[in-house]
């Protein structure tokens, strides 16, 4: 058991409360309060100049896509993706996506990110990756189709999400949930929209996808699909008809938001990957008007190029500051929220995202300090717009600590780094052949 004594802790109501004793047993918070509860602990930590905050939920990520960061840049979405990641995306193999996941879960711990949405290929190479450091995962595997007649149920690409979601659907303890994915509106077909939206339900499973993106994605959408913008097509086609995240949702109509509202859909906005594609600004202030949840992703390390969650929320926070001209738009505190319990809800994870009795300890500790974190005149203020990914000392992912002052005890970073080295050293040189 540990104790974390005399420490700040953003509590289970959003509130700042200081000199807290917060006792950890197992995967969950046993107490929280402001008496020395009784009793021996394993480790007592001292939360002198400390906060004790929910872990973050990065809410859409791609994680072996670390292996591209800084590969394609100054490239319009379309460029990027065609003359850059599909063919290095070509060249992977099991091993490379293995690597590459653990290096990104360590720069995940990193900066305080207890669980993330991921969408990719060799999927159960990222679902062991994840079993292996401990971390949490919402894990899919993308599927994708051009042909109109393909029937989607004899695809391997199918069968290998069906035979990831039998494997490890729920194993670590829940720490492991599958997810069926749709890559989006123009990299399927209306067969395979409709067959995977009939197999969600029936398992029960959540969806991700990709939706709007970008305003050309949108325009194309409406040529093929008799004026339909893509969250109306796929919603027509029953996607939606079970708890979905749907990613980017940049160019959404009026009637776009109000489908995701009545459809129950989660929002994951990835504001620093949309600025560096110049794919534009999410309307989180509109969505959140009509009801949307809306979470925080970090989308790749080869568009962001990092995952560090707290330049996200604070970009979350500003943009729409800027394009709606209000400087009163997306307070501090609804950040937070976005990147906390909003993000673990869009998981499925009801019992994660808040520092309460009972919740699962997925906590982080920030050294708050330092000369930038100081004066506070409010703490949320201090955190959005003063604090750095570096603040963060302490990653806890139910109750098993994963990253602490520079030490990664779950991962062995100096092997990762150097297998990602290997791995992209032979990739590019099969493109270069």
């Amino acid at each position: 058991m540990i104790l974390f004594k005399n420490i700040t802790v953003l509590d289970k109501y959003g509130e700042i409360a200081e000199n807290q004793f917060v006792t950890v047993k197992g995967s969950r918070i046993q107490s929280v309060g402001s008496t020395r509860p009784e009793g021996t602990f394993e480790r007592e930590y001292d939360g002198k100049g400390k906060l004790l905050m929910p872990a973050f939920y990065n809410a859409h990520a791609h994680s072996p896509m670390t292996l591209m960061r800084g590969y394609g840049e100054n490239l319009s979405l379309n460029d990027w993706l065609t003359d850059r990641i599909f063919p290095f995306e070509d060249q992977l193999d099991a091993g490379a996506v293995y690597w590459a996941t653990l290096l990104a879960m360590a720069e995940s711990f990193r900066y305080g990110i207890a669980s993330s949405t991921d969408m990719y290929y060799f999927a159960d190479s990222i679902a062991k990756a994840a079993v292996d450091c401990g971390a949490k995962l919402n894990l899919s595997r993308a599927l994708v189709s051009f042909d109109e007649e393909e029937d989607m149920w004899k695809t391997v690409r199918f069968l290998e999400a069906k035979d990831l979601y039998e494997e490890f659907n729920g194993i670590g303890d829940g720490r492991i949930r599958i997810e069926m994915s749709l890559h989006a509106e123009y990299t399927s077909t209306p067969k395979l929209v409709s067959q995977l939206a009939e197999y969600a339900r029936q398992i029960g499973a959540q969806v991700h996808v990709h939706v709007s993106e970008t305003q050309a994605e949108v325009e194309a959408c409406k040529g093929r699909h008799e004026g339909r913008t893509p969250v109306r097509y796929l919603s027509d086609l029953g996607l939606f008809d079970t708890k979905t995240t749907a990613a980017h949702c940049v160019w959404v109509e009026s009637e776009d938001i109000d489908i995701l509202s009545d459809k129950n859909v989660t929002v994951a906005t990835c504001p620093v990957s949309n600025l560096k594609l110049a794919s534009g600004v999410c309307n989180v202030p509109l969505l959140k008007e009509k009801g949307v949840a809306v979470a925080i992703g970090t989308d790749s390390a080869a568009s962001n190029n990092g995952l560090n969650m707290l330049s996200d929320i604070k970009f979350f926070a500003l943009l729409n500051k800027e394009r709606r001209a209000d400087p009163t738009l997306v307070t501090p505190k609804e950040a937070i929220e976005a990147a906390t319990v909003i993000g673990a809800q869009a998981q499925g994870r009801t019992d994660c995202g808040r520092i309460a009795e009972g919740w699962r300890a997925d906590l982080i500790v920030m050294d708050i300090a330092g000369p930038h974190m100081t004066p506070v005149h409010d703490l949320y203020n201090n955190l959005v717009y003063s604090a750095s990914g570096s603040d963060i000392v302490l990653t806890m992912v139910d109750g098993r600590i994963v990253y602490e002052n520079g030490n990664y005890p779950t991962i062995d970073l100096e092997r990762v780094k150097s297998e990602v080295e290997s791995a992209k050293n032979k990739i590019l040189g099969a493109l270069n052949a």
